[in-house]
């Protein structure tokens, strides 16, 4: 993410009439350290009993509510509940990504997911509420690094798939998480391309 000309390769698809089913949005914040190199910020939620996705990697970022103005504002309230990260004051906005469609395992209605792409600016200082286990800065590098994607054996009643991963310590980043991962690294490479040597 050297130069913003990545963002001009993105061409974020948004799901037609979204407005009609269940909103969430999350937040993808990037920091640039002192040697240059990026990194990008991932939780551990909490483990809870009957939530499909507890302890998985994931980003900031939970479920429209009526007070939120759009899908941005509640990436960046939720960052701020989950965090302390308060990107109002401390981060730059910088682009919207491709709305993905999931929907909770207990529910037949589904849920358009829009990630939003944040640089970060404010302290180091992450302060994890009740719903995060963990918070971890991932270098970018790292993420884009073929040797570092993996599967994951994932169990449904048809038998078992292997889900395309990154592995990063003792976690792994995958499903929705990693399919925004992997749109954003994508267009950031094309822009490299761009840029001469």
């Amino acid at each position: 993410m050297q130069s913003k000309s990545w963002v001009n390769h993105l061409r974020p698809k948004k799901i037609p009439f979204r407005r009609r089913f269940a909103r969430a949005s999350v937040a993808l914040i990037f920091r640039r350290m002192e040697n240059a190199h990026e990194e990008l910020l991932f939780i551990q939620r909490a483990r809870r009993e009957g939530d499909p996705w507890s302890g998985d990697m994931a980003f900031p970022g939970g479920r429209l509510q009526p007070e939120d103005e759009s899908a941005r504002a509640a990436a960046e309230r939720e960052t701020l509940e989950e965090t302390g990260m308060d990107l109002g004051r401390h981060g730059r906005y910088i682009t919207r990504l491709s709305d993905l469609i999931t929907r909770h395992h207990s529910r037949l209605r589904p849920m358009v997911v829009t990630p939003h792409v944040f640089e970060w600016h404010g302290s180091r200082t992450i302060l994890p509420n009740h719903e995060v286990e963990r918070a971890v800065w991932v270098p970018l590098d790292y993420l884009a690094a073929g040797e570092n994607q993996s599967q994951l054996p994932w169990r449904t009643p048809l038998g078992t798939l292997n889900m395309p991963c990154c592995r990063y310590q003792d976690a792994c980043i995958w499903g929705l998480s990693y399919s925004m991962l992997q749109e954003l690294l994508t267009a950031d490479i094309k822009a490299k391309s761009k840029i001469p040597q």
